[in-house]
């Protein structure tokens, strides 16, 4: 399955505006102004100017609060989209009580007593992300991530995303019964989506710091319901064109 763009237009727009090029706008931007994050429980708060946040909306990190206050926007930005900007971009700082600093040793093990599935989720989460996906969350679909090619309201999803983790000898469990996967994949055909599955694997079995993500390894797999009718016809087409 193809790309399917939002009009005519939206292809154009998006070629001539690569995420990448977004992405390093934010991340420039984000440097220059020292921006810095506030722990509120499982997800971190962000006040930014006007430019930032035509560029945090254009790179879809995190969800704009309404606010009183006419001179600020502030964004929610999920554990994983935080620490994406600390430890992968290096353009954000976060602080904590007492308004002090945290280093991203200090800050993982913040997220990880938060989110016991945080590192093999960030490591998804950076994995798509690094391959210049726009990521956003997939809980409308039941599923972890939702994946773009570029800004949603260009183009619709090309994957639904599930995590599947084996850290410290739990298995997620997930997709391991049948009715689960039919499921799903009824759920990801009717929104014409892919479900792609990343099986996070961690050979060093030590989550202490963010060093750990190095050891960790992402398999993906994509999975499609099997129509016996449309692969007969499929076959028959085959042998009647090759005739």
């Amino acid at each position: 399955m193809g790309p399917r763009w939002k009009g005519k237009e939206a292809e154009a727009k998006a070629l001539a505006d690569p995420i990448t090029k977004i992405v390093s706008q934010l991340q420039s931007s984000l440097v220059h102004s020292d921006s810095q994050g506030i722990l509120s429980g499982c997800s971190v708060l962000l006040a930014v100017d006007a430019e930032q946040t035509k560029l945090l909306n254009h790179t879809c990190f995190g969800v704009p609060i309404i606010t009183a206050e006419k001179d600020k926007q502030w964004f929610q930005l999920s554990l994983e989209e935080a620490f994406y900007l600390c430890n992968s971009l290096n353009c954000l700082k976060v602080v904590g009580e007492g308004n002090l600093v945290k280093g991203n040793n200090q800050l993982w093990s913040y997220m990880v007593s938060k989110k016991k599935t945080f590192p093999a989720f960030y490591k998804a989460y950076s994995h798509l992300r690094m391959k210049n996906w726009v990521v956003r969350s997939g809980s409308q679909y039941g599923v972890d991530f939702v994946a773009y090619r570029h800004h949603p309201s260009l183009v619709h999803a090309d994957y639904a995303v599930l995590v599947s983790a084996e850290l410290e000898g739990n298995g997620s469990g997930r997709l391991k019964v049948w009715s689960d996967m039919h499921c799903t994949l009824r759920l990801c055909g009717g929104v014409a989506k892919t479900l792609l599955v990343l099986h996070v694997t961690d050979n060093s079995k030590i989550q202490t710091s963010p060093l750990c993500l190095e050891s960790y390894l992402v398999e993906e797999r994509t999975i499609t319901r099997w129509i016996p009718e449309q692969c007969r016809e499929d076959q028959k087409q085959v042998q009647k064109w090759t005739l």
